[in-house]
């Protein structure tokens, strides 16, 4: 009898499944090219800055290595980025998705391609207030805030400011429909009045007509809601050519070094705003991108803060697979836990595979509310002597 329990106990040892390392892979995909590709130069390798850190500690499911695969989602080509996003599923069996990042290229790929193959996608940058409520099984999270709490940071800083009528335009796709209806309602119920609201498509090579319709509609300022390497850019140019406005409100897109670099010192004295923070975080990740030989600009922070997430999320459910892992993103996002900042990643790791809780605070002052979006930060900024300069946070 004892001989028979000892057999079937060395067979139940034997079944004991080992937990292998692995070699992961998650898809960095991002505009590369299109309307922001100034600003993702900075934000591809905050992504791969994680990943890097992360690979390099051994510290991830039994001393995994991670591995960072591009995809380009244009920005603005749904059909390209869904093209990208099956190439990086379906070919390059990445576990999950740092991106996308303008909003309806996201989209696209969220239902196109994501959902269908359950993967976890984490953007650090689509902003649209119908990325909240959009079905998306649990998969879809972001780093950055809704652009409904964009427009109440963008009517507060005009009323603070004594802008009393404001002519709008915006780039007529997600991203800039949302934004620009959050704007025109957060503002008017501040108390201003919105001379014009109206759409520009990208990609043209004279905004003439669409200039004089925003001129001849007035206003003490007009907010650009576009994009900083594309219509955007250029709405600006031409109204300061023909003398339409002499000053801009640049929202999130319209904020990058390129601009001012681009428009020369006509732009001196704009404002504007994009999502950043103050945080201790902040900094650690400003000084560790500085020696990666990057700049921790627009949405570089969040891009950081998305792979983290996933790779903390894989180790919090001891799988890389995504359909494991969407389960434990807010667990480690938010308190209670121990706090994780940039350059921690391999902390973070250790407590979880102890057992323990941590709280990734990150680049970003991470704060994960609803359906899994960042709470909202933003740094308030202004363009003196040609250079985006910060003046205060939100």
């Amino acid at each position: 009898m004892k001989k028979l329990l000892l057999a079937t106990a060395i067979a139940a040892v034997s079944t004991v499944q080992v937990a292998q390392a692995e070699d992961i892979k998650i898809g960095v995909f991002l505009g590369f090219t299109g309307a922001i590709e100034s600003i993702v130069a900075d934000m591809g390798p905050g992504a791969e800055l994680a990943i890097s850190e992360v690979s390099a500690s051994g510290k991830l499911l039994n001393g995994s290595t991670v591995t960072a695969v591009r995809g380009d989602t244009t920005c603005t080509d749904a059909s390209a980025a869904t093209a990208a996003a099956e190439r990086l599923i379906t070919s390059d069996k990445v576990s999950a998705l740092v991106g996308g990042d303008c909003s309806g290229v996201t989209t696209a790929a969220l239902q196109n391609v994501a959902m269908p193959n359950g993967i976890v996608m984490i953007s650090p940058s689509a902003t649209s207030p119908a990325l909240s409520t959009i079905e998306d099984n649990g998969l879809f999270f972001r780093t950055a805030p809704s652009d409904a709490r964009q427009g109440q940071v963008v009517a507060d800083i005009l009323s603070e400011k004594g802008v009393e009528t404001i002519a709008l335009t915006y780039t007529n796709n997600d991203y800039g429909k949302g934004l620009a209806e959050s704007i025109a309602l957060n503002f008017k119920a501040a108390g201003g009045t919105v001379s014009i609201n109206a759409p520009h498509e990208d990609g043209k090579g004279d905004y003439s007509a669409e200039v004089g319709a925003l001129s001849a509609a007035g206003g003490d300022i007009l907010v650009v809601a576009g994009y900083v390497d594309q219509g955007g850019k250029a709405i600006i140019q031409a109204s300061l050519d023909t003398g339409a406005f002499e000053t801009f409100y640049l929202p999130d897109g319209m904020v990058g070094d390129a601009l001012p670099e681009a428009i020369g010192s006509d732009l001196n004295g704009s404002y504007g705003a994009n999502p950043g923070t103050d945080s201790p975080g902040a900094a650690k990740y400003a000084e560790m991108a500085t020696a990666g030989g990057f700049k921790a600009g627009p949405f570089s922070a969040e891009s950081y803060d998305a792979a983290a997430l996933i790779m903390l999320a894989m180790q919090a459910a001891g799988s890389s697979e995504s359909g494991k892992l969407k389960d434990k993103v807010l667990m480690v996002a938010n308190a209670p836990g121990e706090k994780i900042y940039p350059g921690e990643l391999a902390k973070g790791l250790e407590i979880l595979a102890g057992g323990g809780d941590i709280d990734y605070v990150g680049a970003s002052a991470v704060e994960l509310i609803g359906a899994g979006e960042s709470a909202g930060n933003y740094r308030q900024i202004e363009i003196k002597d040609g250079a985006v300069s910060v003046v205060g946070f939100r």
